[in-house]
């Protein structure tokens, strides 16, 4: 199982050595190795010991827990995963001189990896499972950098996360749920609650208007746990907000590494006038 795991982890590094291109830097290639293989194996080292640690099972599919676990706010979550994952590694490649479109794919190819490999883990955990449809999320997340440089519309369309800690919900129902091994103080990337997932879209972002408009994926702190010790209950969140575009507002930051930093941020929702449209309607001036 492990030597699956690790492969589906490295193959994309694996396909880069067949890359003769005389414009790799090879120190610099050597560099996004070590630090891809590095991040990889602490991820891998740090998953297992919080989340698979019970590692007991057959491998299994999920049983549709899934889809109510986190009413879905967990697949925009490894939607966008997958697009930072495919993002930082078509720039560390790109920056060591592969050629662009090369780049773009293997990035794609790396998040895609990265997807599978989480499911293949979760496939032998008792409490979880493969789920397809988390992979096919994290898979379609994976494909967004190569999309939005080769394909015109998508240069208008941007995701986003904000988060905000409005709720101890999330930690709460861990607590009861696993009295054993609740959820730990910072263990923010599970905490669905306070996470909103936004797709922005600047219809006139090449006349360099700096307004556009964001439609907004969240749960509220309405869970519980049944008889079962199974969450159940909640709603989520829909929204339609003002969105600020980064690239026109900052657009004169023009060095490579000010390019670097507007292009990372542009990630984070800035605080706008909100409307929450469902499971009801209310107005937030300044929405976090």
């Amino acid at each position: 199982m492990n030597k699956t795991f690790i492969l589906f982890f490295f193959l994309p590094l694996n396909l880069l050595s067949q890359n003769d291109s005389i414009s790799i830097n090879k120190n610099k290639l050597n560099l996004v190795y070590a630090g891809t293989a590095a991040t990889l194996g602490i991820s891998y080292l740090f998953l297992q010991n919080s989340w698979w640690i019970d590692n007991k099972s057959t491998f299994h599919f999920d049983d549709g827990s899934d889809l109510r676990y986190a009413l879905n706010v967990d697949k925009a979550g490894h939607f966008f995963g997958g697009v930072l994952v495919s993002d930082v590694f078509q720039h560390s490649l790109q920056w060591s001189g592969v050629d662009e479109k090369k780049s773009y794919i293997y990035g794609a190819a790396m998040g895609t990896f990265v997807q599978l490999g989480i499911e293949m883990k979760d496939a032998y955990a008792p409490n979880w499972g493969f789920s397809k449809w988390d992979f096919i999320s994290g898979s379609f997340g994976s494909l967004v950098p190569l999309s939005k440089r080769y394909l015109k519309p998508m240069k208008y369309i941007d995701f986003k996360l904000s988060y905000y800690k409005k709720s101890d919900q999330y930690w709460i129902i861990g607590e009861q749920q696993k009295p054993q091994s609740p959820p730990g103080k910072y263990d923010y990337h599970n905490d669905y609650v306070n996470q909103t997932y936004w797709v922005s879209i600047f219809p006139f972002r090449d006349k360099g208007h700096l307004i556009g408009f964001s439609l907004g994926f969240g749960l509220n702190d309405q869970q519980f746990l049944d008889s079962f010790n199974t969450k159940r209950g909640g709603s989520n969140e829909y929204y339609l907000a003002l969105d600020y575009d980064l690239l026109q507002i900052l657009k004169n930051w023009n060095t490579p590494s000010a390019k670097k930093i507007k292009h990372w941020l542009n990630y984070f929702k800035l605080p706008a006038p909100t409307i929450r449209i469902s499971p009801n309607i209310e107005f937030f001036p300044f929405f976090l």
